[in-house]
């Protein structure tokens, strides 16, 4: 497909018919199978006229296609210089081959490379954004972390504290059981000596008693005797 050229020459309007009219009209349906068409455009000019046959006699099938226009290139005739196009509405039509280009006009590709250079900016734009959001994120990431270091610095020194406690607690538990068991046992101890002074104590008692009564019954038998053994004395005198 080509553009029309903006050099477009003289138009005349001609009821001109030649022999072959038909016979080109058959060649040129047969021509215009849309796999064989050929996209092109039409070149940089204001506008270009289709006329029904390869020349300016030819009536005009079309007013004039635009520049920038995209035709599809039915058939191309290097010794008349005429080529056969239909435009994007489907009137088909010669015009001079040169009006046609491979190229979209520079207008449309300066159109096309200013869309794609503000597309550009913009997928820069998005991009940088993006970019500054991931290292605000990194950054974040990075004091979390350091944040996360000192508690986890932190929790270990508690854990070591808490080790360190936790193995003087069982050595004061076992402390405490030894206590507990030398206790238990000094006060059974105690427990057995009390029975035992408790014992003595009415053994004491018991002695005291049986000493006194033999004292008491002692007196009792010279308080007897002694009176007897004097009277027996005095009857011997």
């Amino acid at each position: 497909m080509k553009r029309v050229s903006e050099t477009s020459g003289p138009v005349v309007r001609t009821d001109i018919t030649r022999p072959l009219i038909n016979f080109i009209c058959a060649l040129g349906l047969i021509l215009s199978f849309p796999a064989l068409a050929e996209r092109k455009y039409i070149d940089d000019t204001l506008f270009a006229p289709l006329n029904s046959g390869e020349g300016l006699n030819y009536r005009i099938v079309h007013r004039g296609l635009k520049s920038g226009t995209p035709v599809e290139v039915i058939s191309t005739n290097k010794d008349t210089g005429y080529s056969k196009v239909r435009e994007p509405g489907g009137v088909e039509g010669y015009l001079p081959t040169r009006f046609l280009s491979d190229q979209p006009i520079a207008r449309d590709r300066l159109e096309k490379l200013t869309k794609e250079t503000n597309q550009m900016r913009s997928d820069f734009e998005k991009i940088r954004s993006e970019n500054l959001t991931l290292r605000e994120r990194a950054e974040a990431m990075d004091g979390e972390r350091a944040k996360l270091s000192k508690e986890n610095a932190a929790l270990e020194r508690e854990l070591s504290e808490l080790k360190r406690i936790s193995e003087g607690a069982i050595a004061l538990d076992a402390t405490n059981r030894e206590f507990r068991e030398t206790n238990e046992r000094l006060k059974n101890e105690v427990d057995l000596l009390t029975a035992e002074n408790d014992r003595l104590k009415e053994e004491k008692n018991s002695n005291a008693m049986l000493h006194g009564g033999g004292l008491v019954a002692l007196g009792i038998l010279i308080a007897v005797i002694l009176p007897m053994f004097r009277q027996q004395k005095r009857s011997s005198w």
